[in-house]
């Protein structure tokens, strides 16, 4: 399991996705055609962070995704989850949310 740093802001956002980009195909690597194929990141630990965490994610989830990957949130904070309810982006990371409204 990968884990996500403390912080993730814009002035550190570029650095963090150079290392879990490589952290990320490593373990995809590494776990190949394994039953699942899912790979989890641990967010327990991320305490500060804004709108640029959700745009890390979502590379994170593209890249997986390419391959056929499915990417989980374990742990993440309260507040991340409803940053991204408000940005229509929840549905994407917990199973548990309900799809989001239409857009006209």
């Amino acid at each position: 399991m990968l884990k996500l740093p403390s912080r993730l802001r814009l002035e550190n956002v570029p650095e963090e996705w150079v290392r879990l980009e490589g952290a990320l195909r490593a373990e995809l690597a590494q776990v190949g055609n394994a039953a699942g194929r899912s790979v989890t990141l641990d967010a327990s630990g991320l305490n500060d962070f804004d709108s640029a965490a959700l745009s890390l994610l979502l590379s994170a989830l593209r890249l997986c995704g390419q391959d056929g990957w499915q990417l989980t949130l374990q742990q993440a904070p309260r507040e991340l989850r409803e940053l991204a309810r408000v940005y229509a982006l929840e549905h994407l990371f917990w199973t548990d949310a309900p799809a989001p409204p239409e857009m006209v």
